[in-house]
């Protein structure tokens, strides 16, 4: 090891990149997840303190697990000097070093079994994911021990009082405790049931990224970036599995019209605003890609692949003009058959719109209101007043944008909003 002052910023770097396999192999070692968070989170704490003081160990993720190892001999000899597990533990640990008094940085070079990798951070996903937890809970597990994320830097993300978050991990630790759920990837049957969480909470953290349901910014890049590093991850865990294919490509898609979403003071910029050229292409290329690998499957496509492909063809258009809007209002469709959502028919109206005109959007648009869907949602009413506003009816869209306004919660939101209502003037 040798001296080095930043120390902590190398921490915080290897901790975003080892802690899922860090955390998942002192799950298969201990065959506790719990224990296996808690001992991981003493690891980091013990290398905050240890590497800017004598600097930088030869293996970071090695020496963070021997850490980790050490401390679970411990949590076991406090059990029970005569337990079974500490015992095995102790034997294994010891030939390899870590339990003969050498120092970790000297312990630390652990042989990482590059296939037992990719089942530990799999079966952490879906541990994490697990259907018995609340999506609160799997949201925030998800992020600290597949993200790496802290407790503060999840608060930060989603808005909430750090004591929240640590709360619910707490909860959701006990919870998974509680339930008797085993550490390890489940078999093919149980692993088609329960992808659905998983990939519902990757997109759930990347909608909220996207675009911020309050505060003042409409996109949380950090939060859209940690998603869609999720869903690679897993992409590479699930080579097989369309939908997974077909969640990155959504994401992917999404995300490369980020830099042309706002303009320099946050601002949002509607579609028919952006500067085209300010997309990332290399990100269209890579959603592309994805979704050829989700249609290669055969099966159709599901809930995010159809999605991907709606974002597809906006990436493939030169302009709002020249979107296929007829192929968009098709894929609409089959999404509201495949799961119905007042969210799909909303954004159905919108392609409508764009495709047939105003009149016939509003038609569908005033069915969702007569229903009482998303009553407490601005999108509804934002959507109807600029439906109103294109059929020339100015009064009506004044009432609409203004309900928007008090509706939403993002302040950037509220300003394009406002900045309608003024033109209507």
């Amino acid at each position: 090891m040798t001296g080095d002052p930043t120390g902590r910023e190398a921490v915080a770097a290897v901790w975003r990149i080892e802690s899922a396999r860090i955390v998942g192999a002192l799950a298969r070692y201990t065959g506790d997840f719990a224990l296996a968070e808690d001992l991981a989170q003493e690891a980091l704490a013990e290398a905050l303190v240890t590497w800017p003081r004598d600097g930088v160990p030869r293996n970071p993720s090695g020496w963070l697990l021997t850490v980790g190892r050490r401390r679970a001999i411990d949590a076991f000899r406090r059990r029970s000097a005569r337990d079974e597990r500490y015992a095995a533990l102790a034997h294994e640990l010891g030939e390899g070093g870590a339990a003969t008094g050498r120092p970790p940085e000297e312990a630390g070079d652990v042989l990482w079994d590059p296939d037992q990798i990719d089942d530990d951070v799999l079966a952490l996903m879906f541990v994490s994911c697990h259907p018995v937890l609340s999506r609160e809970a799997r949201i925030a597990l998800t992020l600290r021990v597949v993200g790496g994320l802290t407790s503060d830097e999840i608060a930060r993300a989603f808005l909430v009082p750090t004591a929240t978050v640590q709360a619910r991990i707490t909860r959701a630790k006990k919870t998974l405790g509680a339930a008797r759920v085993p550490f390890e990837v489940p078999t093919a049957e149980d692993r088609a049931k329960r992808l659905p969480s998983v990939l519902n909470v990757v997109y759930l953290i990347f909608t909220e990224g996207s675009t911020a349901s309050s505060g003042g910014e409409l996109i949380r890049f950090d939060v859209a970036g940690e998603a869609q590093r999720l869903a690679r991850v897993l992409a590479q865990l699930m080579p097989d599995e369309p939908e997974v294919h077909g969640l990155l490509a959504l994401l992917e898609l999404t995300a490369a019209r980020f830099p042309a979403r706002t303009g320099p003071d946050g601002e949002p910029v509607l579609l028919e605003d952006q500067d085209r050229t300010r997309w990332d292409r290399a990100a269209i290329g890579r959603g592309r890609a994805a979704l050829a690998h989700a249609q290669q499957a055969g099966r159709g496509l599901g809930f995010y692949g159809l999605q991907a492909a709606i974002a597809e063809c906006h990436a493939l258009a030169s302009s709002v003009g020249e979107t296929d809007w007829d192929r968009i209002v098709l894929l609409y469709e089959a999404l509201g058959r495949l799961a119905p959502s007042p969210v799909v028919d909303l954004n159905r109206a919108v392609a409508v719109s764009m495709a047939s005109g105003p009149a016939a959007a509003l038609a569908i648009v005033d069915e969702l209101t007569a229903s009482g869907a998303l009553a407490n949602s601005h999108l509804l009413p934002s959507v109807r007043g600029e439906l109103l506003i294109r059929l020339g009816r100015p009064e009506e869209a004044r009432t609409e944008l203004e309900r928007a306004m008090k509706l939403t919660a993002n302040d950037q939101e509220r300003t394009l909003l406002h900045r309608k209502l003024t033109a209507l003037l």
